[in-house]
């Protein structure tokens, strides 16, 4: 018979809810130390240019995506198998997420 994976249950699902938002929140945080030099503190000022934000920006989004990526090598190796399953689609979601970090970033 073939090997059939088991479904997370909702425990499961949400353990890993609970390990992701622990994961953003503490990759934000990191982030935006590590940022914190780039870019301008006043959005409006009339001499503003863009590039100075854009360097903060790519830089921002290019660590966030080490730190993802370096996350779920370690994380593939070390998770019981059952687990892996959840472990593409929180990349995903963080991928995504990862944009949305830069709002409150530039506030």
């Amino acid at each position: 018979m073939a090997d059939l994976r088991e479904k997370s249950t909702l425990p499961e699902l949400l353990a890993g809810l609970a390990c992701f938002m622990a994961f953003e929140t503490g990759a934000f945080y990191l982030l935006s130390f590590v940022t914190s030099g780039l870019g301008e503190a006043n959005q409006y000022q009339p001499e503003n240019t863009i590039v100075s934000n854009w360097v903060k920006t790519v830089t921002f989004l290019v660590l966030h995506l080490v730190l993802v990526i370096a996350a779920v090598l370690v994380l593939s190796n070390k998770l019981p198998r059952r687990y892996r399953g959840q472990l593409v689609g929180w990349l995903l979601l963080s991928l995504v997420v990862g944009f949305g970090l830069l709002l409150p970033l530039f506030t």
